[in-house]
């Protein structure tokens, strides 16, 4: 009798061992997957065995139970997190489940771009089919009120950035990630601004950042853009640049600005109006409010565009240098129109 208990004992270790041996074979081999990778979306209150059954129907896992069995065994069958995941390919079972208990989902993207205004970024949150869309207005009400702004004018609120985020996530989660980051960068760089500036709040300096963002492409020029802009402040100058008016024009703006419109008095319009308009024109990156906060003194008044038609300017200190340099960059369009 206790030889055959013996030999019962013997027969049901050797059975564990080879199922141990088969588990942790089956727990390091990776995975049934394309080449590309496989994506996995787990919906809210999934449980393992049945995520493991879709799996086994998919062709990519080939023993559903024992994946199951050893998460009881390890206390990761409860705990695996609802959400999409890439999983790559050469994944195995065991990375499967970890990837699933920490909850390292699919990231996807979008991305502020310098310069944008509101309406383009409601625009791009609209089409991001992985953004969740719970601001019904997304002119300025909406977006001012996802971030819980005073009045309705949030322009030049949000840092042009790209931000990374799960499926799912609302576009007013995103939007406050946006809002936060401006807030800070702002006032970091308002902390730090050069003395003597004629601006009296960080969202005055928001606003010449804004204006600076719209005149130029080229680093090299930021702070010779606000430096101009600062200089007319000071003096009492009116600002006179072609994107505030562009601003005000709105939708009625179709690419070319007329006479007419550069005369037409609206708050945006720094021909008829002196100082700064009363918000921001676009969405300004860290560049233009370093260069808002910290202008060059080279004492330039004026700049037009370059004749080189390369997005740079030319600067002068003077009118005279000034009208010099507007007829010969009106002679080298007449000149390109040959």
């Amino acid at each position: 009798m206790l030889k055959r208990i013996m030999v019962l004992v013997a027969v049901l270790l050797v059975a564990a061992f080879g199922t141990w041996l088969f588990v942790q074979d089956f727990l390091n081999k990776p995975m049934t997957l394309p080449d590309t990778g496989f994506t996995l979306d787990v919906p809210v209150g999934m449980t393992l065995p049945a995520l493991g059954a879709r799996l086994a129907a998919a062709g990519v896992l080939d023993y559903p139970a024992a994946l199951t069995a050893y998460a009881r065994l390890v206390g990761q069958a409860n705990a695996i997190k609802a959400g999409e995941y890439d999983i790559a390919a050469g994944t195995t079972p065991r990375g499967l489940l970890q990837q699933l208990v920490e909850g390292r989902v699919k990231l996807h993207a979008l991305t502020i771009i310098e310069g944008w205004t509101t309406r383009d970024l409601a625009r791009a949150l609209r089409k991001n089919t992985a953004i969740r869309q719970t601001t019904a207005d997304t002119g300025g009400d909406g977006l001012a009120r996802a971030v819980e702004l005073p009045g309705t004018q949030p322009e030049g609120w949000f840092f042009p950035d790209t931000y990374r985020f799960a499926r799912g996530t609302t576009d007013r989660e995103i939007l406050r990630m946006a809002h936060s980051r401006m807030q800070v960068v702002l006032d970091q760089a308002w902390a730090a601004r050069a003395p003597g500036l004629p601006l009296r709040s960080p969202y005055e300096a928001l606003i010449l950042a804004s204006i600076v963002e719209k005149e130029t492409g080229l680093d090299r020029e930021r702070a010779q853009v606000a430096g101009v802009l600062i200089r007319r402040l000071r003096t009492g100058m009116k600002l006179q640049t072609d994107p505030t008016v562009i601003y005000g024009l709105g939708e009625e703006f179709t690419g070319d600005l007329t006479r007419r419109q550069l005369i037409r008095d609206t708050p945006y319009n720094t021909y008829t109006r002196a100082g700064l308009p009363p918000t921001p024109i676009s969405l300004p990156g860290e560049a233009s409010i370093l260069a808002a906060l910290h202008p060059d003194d080279s004492g330039a008044l004026y700049f037009v565009a370059s004749p080189a038609h390369d997005g740079s300017h030319v600067f002068s200190a003077t009118l005279r240098e000034h009208n010099v340099a507007v007829r010969k960059y009106l002679d080298s369009l007449r000149e390109s129109a040959k």
